[in-house]
């Protein structure tokens, strides 16, 4: 039982950045208006990372872990790639630290060979000095996170307005115990299987419908199972985690998943009521800068 309940938080968190995903953006977004006491020290961190356009001009360091941290050097990754297109652009969430926009350009550049789609959607990766966001996500705060739709490039370029309005495929049941044979295709299990067997990915985020389908799809190559990890909300993308850049020793990994293919008693909890259909929970209150790495200061106010 104290599991189920350490899992319904877990989700509970990540289910809100999941549901936000799919938002419709905004043609002409408007500026966040300009704090009244950008000093105060109860001031959550998101208000003040929220309101930086461009990243810090410092050496790329990915600094704390994936849900208390910022990221120094982030890039960005081009809206336009000839395997990839970036979706939501008035977010401005297309930043990430230089090795994981590089994986995903490589990644995406396999993509025709691996299942035949033209290329990938890009969803959420990070802000420009990555820490936490005023809407969405609790992780994505180093820039090594990044959400890919389970929905292909389309072989042409998709218009702004397309990019803002567009919803990506939900491949789940609306029961939540199962894909949907309609929607789950053999490319999808595809895609995942060549993403976690990348050596640098940590962990692939998915909902437990979609662990489940491919732990009965999987066959006997069952290895990369481990890195694919359920999570509620994760029916219109998946969620890739990079491990930290090898030497940066600001950069706080998670401890490697489980062994075993995760396919047995831990997956069959997330279809029990307790978890599908959770009790409310009190959020949590929002990070304050003093509560992230001391250098996300610096990261903040540098030029």
């Amino acid at each position: 039982m104290d599991m189920i309940r350490t899992l319904v938080l877990t989700c509970a968190i990540l289910v809100a950045g999941s549901a936000f995903a799919q938002d419709k953006g905004a043609l002409n977004p408007k500026p966040l208006p300009p704090l009244a006491n950008p000093d105060d020290p109860s001031l959550a961190a998101k208000e003040l990372f929220g309101r930086r356009e461009k990243p810090a001009a410092l050496p790329p360091r990915a600094l704390g872990s994936y849900a208390r941290g910022c990221v120094a050097g982030a890039m960005a990754i081009p809206i336009d790639g000839e395997t990839w297109q970036v979706m939501r652009l008035s977010r401005n969430r297309n930043w990430g630290h230089p090795d994981l926009i590089a994986f995903l350009q490589r990644l995406s550049a396999k993509v025709p060979q691996i299942n035949g789609w033209p290329g990938l959607l890009m969803g959420d990766i990070a802000q420009p000095r990555g820490g936490p966001m005023i809407t969405g996500h609790a992780s994505h705060q180093i820039g090594l996170d990044a959400d890919v739709w389970l929905t292909p490039m389309p072989s042409r370029r998709l218009t702004r307005a397309e990019r803002e309005e567009l919803s990506a495929t939900n491949v789940v049941r609306s029961d939540w115990l199962d894909v949907d044979p309609q929607a789950w295709t053999p490319q999808h299990m595809a895609l995942i299987r060549a993403t976690a067997m990348e050596r640098q990915v940590a962990r692939i985020f998915v909902n437990p419908a979609i662990k489940k389908a491919l732990c009965r799809e999987a066959g006997q190559d069952r290895g990369w199972l481990t890195k694919v990890r359920p999570t509620f909300g994760h029916n219109y993308h998946f969620h890739i985690r990079l491990a930290c850049p090898d030497g940066d020793g600001s950069c706080a990994d998670q401890n490697p998943p489980p062994s075993g293919d995760g396919c047995g008693a831990d997956l069959a909890q997330w279809f029990t009521p307790e978890m599908l259909h959770p009790k409310p929970t009190k959020p949590r209150p929002p990070l304050t800068l003093v509560q992230l790495p001391p250098e996300c200061r610096r990261v903040l106010m540098a030029p």
